[in-house]
């Protein structure tokens, strides 16, 4: 900082501006700080925006960011407060004679010019910081416009960069406050680290969790992730230092700690959406009551069905061809295997599902499977993936093949088991 910033109380031989020329001083900052303000906007910007829009380069779109114009605007004037009340130091001698007699004086610091020199410091050091603060967020912004963006999100980097930034213009707030060098403030930081640490205990946390969320590839912007017993599961909106911000199904908001991401365990659903196939699990409950033996005629009716025809001639010739090498003949009773109603609905619906144009039919699993008999039937599960991945085709897909198949069910003579209903209680009572 300018030697001329030390305490007002310091004595000095200098001798004091006359009021006129003080009047004449005032005069001259307010018009350079307000004719520089109106050059730097009027002029100077129209001009950089001409050249950012004819240039092809992406990175330079965060110079029109405006936030940081105003930002730049702003800085302007006090920049200039500051050249003048600098005196000669930082004017070419040819225009220091130019200059009125107030900021060519030796020593304004034992008037009420010191204070007003610290405070436009101040300022200026506060106002730099907030517009690398904005080219800070105007860079990510950009940077969000790349494909690499939802891989490598900078987000949580460029938070620390900004906190680095802030604390760093802090101290030198402080230095200028207090008239102390900066180096006398970064030397007593070394004796604060434990209480830093401490302080920011929250920050390095967030930050550790931040870069191996990063370099893992565990989470990214648009992911959908279910994180259980939260009740967080919808799709990643933000990825910052601190928090990871996710929209639920229902359109709201939930905030979860960066952290947390990392010591507690979730669900992502990216490998679903980057495999192209969306998983089917879904059971029907057979009542028990009514799977049998196919009849003789149902056998031929069967066999005319195309979707079942191969099935059934191959069926048959293997049940015609074990129960000729095991028939005990002499007139014995013996139990031969048959054709059942549920095995041949099995068979249907493979058939069926690999016919389904909606379905994945190549390098993912297709299978139908009799689950455990219980209390509410014998479940037969669907296993398959939709080719379709988006939510709403997805449900179609899936009801379309349930609607077919309870609708074909009493075809092969089997009924769905479900709770008996008010209804059937009135039946009964009749």
């Amino acid at each position: 900082m300018n030697s001329k910033l030390i305490f007002l109380a310091q004595t000095t031989t200098a001798e004091t501006p006359s009021g006129r020329d003080q009047a004449i001083g005032i005069a001259v900052l307010l018009a350079a700080a307000i004719l520089s303000y109106f050059i730097l906007r009027i002029i100077i910007l129209p001009l950089v925006r001409g050249w950012v829009t004819r240039s092809k380069n992406r990175f330079d779109d965060m110079l029109l960011d405006p936030q940081l114009l105003h930002r730049v605007c702003l800085l302007a004037p006090f920049l200039m407060i500051y050249l003048l009340l600098s005196g000669t130091d930082y004017v070419p001698e040819s225009l220091a004679g130019y200059l009125p007699e107030v900021f060519r004086s030796d020593d304004l610091s034992n008037t009420w010019w010191a204070p007003l020199e610290r405070i436009n410091e101040v300022i200026i050091v506060l106002l730099l910081a907030l517009a690398v603060s904005s080219s800070i967020n105007a860079f990510n912004s950009v940077y969000q416009t790349f494909d690499i963006s939802r891989q490598r999100p900078l987000k949580g980097y460029l938070q620390i960069l900004k906190l680095l930034v802030f604390a760093f213009g802090a101290v030198i707030i402080i230095a200028i406050l207090t008239g102390q060098s900066i180096g006398y403030f970064v030397t007593g930081l070394g004796a604060m680290t434990a209480v830093l640490l401490l302080v920011f205990k929250d920050t390095i946390l967030s930050l550790v969790a931040s870069v191996q969320l990063t370099q893992n590839d565990m989470v990214r912007v648009g992911d959908w992730i279910e994180i259980p017993g939260t009740g967080v599961d919808g799709d990643v909106i933000d990825v910052a230092l601190h928090t990871v911000k996710i929209q639920n199904w229902d359109k709201t908001i939930a905030t979860v700690p960066t952290a947390q991401l990392i010591q507690k365990p979730f669900r992502n659903w990216r490998g679903m959406s980057e495999s192209g196939g969306r998983r089917i699990k879904r059971s029907l409950s057979i009542d028990m009551s009514t799977i049998r033996f196919l009849e003789e005629d149902e056998i031929a009716s069967f066999a005319k069905f195309a979707p079942l025809k191969e099935y059934m001639e191959s069926k048959i010739q293997e049940l015609d061809s074990h129960n000729k090498e095991n028939d005990p003949g002499d007139d014995l009773v013996w139990d031969p295997r048959r054709l059942t109603n549920l095995g041949t609905l099995r068979a249907y619906i493979i058939q069926y599902l690999r016919n389904n144009e909606s379905l994945h039919q190549e390098g993912m699993t297709m299978l139908v499977r009799q689950l455990q008999p219980g209390p509410q039937g014998l479940p037969i599960e669907i296993y398959c993936f939709s080719n379709d991945t988006a939510w709403a085709n997805y449900e179609g897909i899936q009801a379309d093949i349930f609607d077919h198949l309870l609708a074909k069910l009493p075809e092969f003579g089997l009924r769905v088991f479900q709770e008996p209903s008010s209804s059937d209680f009135k039946t009964l009572s009749q």
